[in-house]
């Protein structure tokens, strides 16, 4: 589950235009209008107190059909909510609870330190990943779908030990909206994060950031936190 989140990490005119990757080697580097970009997109994002978003989740394998999984993520303050398949998450701010439904277990633990990055769980961090110096970023392509021009920026990790080699966002550039996000691992396999539906500012229950045991009567529930 962790895995697919920090595909989000990134709740996204001619390529002479700009940086080429075989001349950026440190992410001071990077290209300043793909960061102009990622600038306008955090700090409307930022401003909204509260989101909802629905999105597609595409994983492939090399040799195998793509599987789609639908999800959701609520995101109020520090608090956060997500929904994928059979598993979801949920944070009030202060801990965090992983759910596996296809097993009736629940682990807590607590908010993970930038450090460990666990932080990419966070929906504000997939807005702000980018500035932490782990990846060189440029703009690739523009072209059109749908009507719309979208611009693509992607980022290699600097660190080459990772198992994915590069990450793509797809961004609409009259509007300034996330369209997709694409993680290439080195296996071959990929994944695609989709936003189908956002609606900022939105309002949500009282307890929609808190899990509540008695709504997983039947669950184990295994206290990680220290």
């Amino acid at each position: 589950m962790k895995k697919l989140l920090s595909l989000f990490a990134f709740v996204l005119i001619g390529l002479s235009v700009y940086a080429q990757p075989g001349s950026i080697t440190s992410p001071e580097e990077s290209d300043p209008k793909a960061k102009a970009v990622l600038e306008q997109i955090r700090q409307r994002f930022m401003s909204y107190s509260s989101l909802g978003m629905d999105f597609t989740l595409d994983i492939t394998f090399p040799e195998e059909p793509t599987e789609k999984q639908k999800g959701s993520i609520a995101q109020q303050g520090d608090k956060y909510r997500v929904e994928l398949g059979t598993q979801s998450v949920i944070s009030d701010g202060k801990a965090l609870w992983m759910i596996m439904h296809f097993n009736k277990e629940v682990q807590i633990n607590d908010i993970p330190d930038d450090d460990d990055g666990g932080s990419i769980l966070s929906p504000e961090s997939l807005l702000t990943f980018y500035d932490q110096g782990d990846f060189i970023y440029y703009l690739t392509n523009e072209y059109k779908s749908g009507g719309k021009v979208i611009q693509q920026i992607e980022f290699k990790p600097v660190d080459r030990s990772l198992d994915y080699s590069k990450l793509r966002m797809n961004v609409y550039k009259d509007t300034k909206d996330i369209a997709s996000v694409e993680a290439f691992a080195r296996d071959g396999s990929r994944y695609k994060v989709t936003i189908d539906k956002l609606v900022p500012n939105k309002t949500f229950s009282s307890g929609h950031f808190t899990f509540n045991k008695s709504d997983y009567p039947d669950y184990y529930v295994e206290d990680l936190r220290e």
